[in-house]
């Protein structure tokens, strides 16, 4: 379930605003169900929650464990919407500290030349495999660092490219490629292609190598493709429940699709009317620290989406209460062009109390905190979210509270979803295609230009 409450956001749209939106967000709505609007060819993310594949999720999550009972560590190669989803859902869900299989293992690791083949029995999956990321940027130094990491631990990769030219990701799977080969002798069976059903280089590769392959449907954008391979193998290989996160976000679609009520489409809307109010920037603002990579797999979502023909919000994130000791000052009393949307748990079942200390009886005790002795953490947080969303709303900040009941696969998928549904609408209120993104081939270019390479 979730909710939303605008109220601290009324008093800043445009009074010409305030009323008459709701058919051209009905209509942007129906544009996306009806596949008739700009971009239509992209709505793949619908489609496939519409006709459930429920024999890929059952391959999804036999492989997943695969890997979790052969491998140490699944290193996934990819940027943008191939790793920030799976990253957020893996973020949000996992445990913040979590033994990896050797460490928690009795016997020390295994030396390089004594890593586990495809032959070998399979090892007790006593911890979940550890899930690194790599090809998200073009830091050497990190590469190296995680190549001398990776040493000694039984590794599989995910290749995750439509095309396998990606710069980024291509010259990391280059250099990671060549470390496997010289390491494993089932190299070919632990590297796992999720690249383009027949073309490209990556499709090309995987043939001639005989990878297992999975597919990015073609008409899934790299932003929405979360549900798709791209980030339900790194979940399953998380030991998460993939059909749990999938069917959650079937869940959100129906919903969406016979309420027209539903939060998203306020949402929806009243980002439009506070862009159209002269507002150029939303943060979306959580309190718990498993909910920042949501963030900022959030921020790409919304900004390739929106972010053309020099229109849309500026989207950004923070994590409370660490950002309001960073950039609290700027939004509680910076220029007045930013939106807030809080999106916090309604249950976030946490127990831990704060504990009693000497002296609290007569007063403050030695540390000045008497006063919150015997609440959970869980009431100090809610004491700061509503404290922080009142006072940014006095100091001129239109404030969203979004909120989602609990935080587990289904509630997630839901969320995903939500927010995949409120861009197109708005992108279509924006009377922009919010599914293509040309401005990113712009970079690519001139980065190429730099290099040598012939365009």
């Amino acid at each position: 379930m979730i909710s939303l409450d605008l109220h601290r956001s009324d008093p800043f749209v445009a009074s010409h605003l305030k009323d008459g939106l709701g058919p051209r967000v009905k209509a942007a709505h129906q544009a996306v169900v009806q596949s008739s609007g700009a971009g239509a060819e992209w709505l793949g993310w619908r489609r496939i929650l519409d006709q459930p594949n429920d024999a890929l999720l059952e391959e999804l999550t036999r492989q997943g464990q695969e890997i979790r009972e052969r491998a140490d560590v699944l290193l996934c190669i990819g940027i943008g919407g191939s790793y920030l989803g799976a990253e957020a859902v893996i973020k949000a869900l996992r445990p913040y500290f979590s033994p990896t299989k050797s460490e928690s293992a009795s016997e020390p690791a295994a030396s390089p030349s004594a890593a586990p083949s495809m032959f070998d029995p399979a090892p007790a999956a006593t911890s979940p495999v550890e899930v690194l990321f790599a090809g998200h940027h073009l830091s050497g130094r990190y590469l190296e660092q995680l190549l001398t990491y990776l040493d000694g631990k039984s590794v599989y990769v995910n290749m995750i490219s439509k095309s396998g030219t990606t710069l980024e990701p291509g010259i990391a799977f280059r250099v990671v490629r060549q470390w496997m080969e010289a390491r494993f002798e089932d190299c070919d069976r632990r590297i796992i292609a999720t690249t383009d059903a027949s073309r490209g280089a990556l499709r090309s590769l995987a043939n001639q190598k005989g990878y297992r392959t999975h597919v990015i449907p073609d008409d899934v954008g790299g932003r929405f493709s979360v549900l798709t391979p791209v980030g339900l193998l790194p979940i399953a290989a998380a030991g998460l429940d993939i059909r749990g996160l999938f069917y959650g976000a079937v869940s959100m679609m129906s919903q969406i699709d016979q309420d027209d009520h539903h939060p998203v489409f306020s949402y929806a809307e009243r980002r439009y009317a506070l862009h159209e109010s002269g507002f150029t920037t939303d943060v979306l603002a959580v309190f718990e620290p498993g909910l920042h990579g949501l963030g900022g797999w959030w921020q790409q979502l919304f900004g390739e989406s929106e972010g053309k023909e020099r229109k849309g919000l500026f989207p950004a994130t923070c994590l409370f209460s660490t950002d309001l000791h960073s950039l609290g000052q700027y939004l509680q009393d910076g220029r007045r062009n930013v939106t807030e949307t809080f999106l916090t748990l309604r249950d976030d079942r946490g127990s831990l109390e704060v504990p009693s200390s000497a002296g609290d009886d007569e007063g403050q005790g030695a540390d000045g905190l008497a006063f919150v002795a015997g609440k959970t953490f869980s009431e100090v947080t809610r004491a700061a979210l509503l404290g922080t969303m009142e006072a940014h709303a006095q100091g001129g900040v239109p404030v969203h509270h979004l909120e989602i009941e609990r935080l587990d696969e289904n509630a997630l998928g839901g969320l995903i979803y939500f927010f995949e549904h409120a861009v197109a609408v708005g992108g279509y209120l924006l009377g922009i295609n919010p599914f293509d993104q040309p401005g990113v081939e712009a970079y690519k270019k001139a980065m190429y230009a730099q290099l040598g390479r012939d365009t």
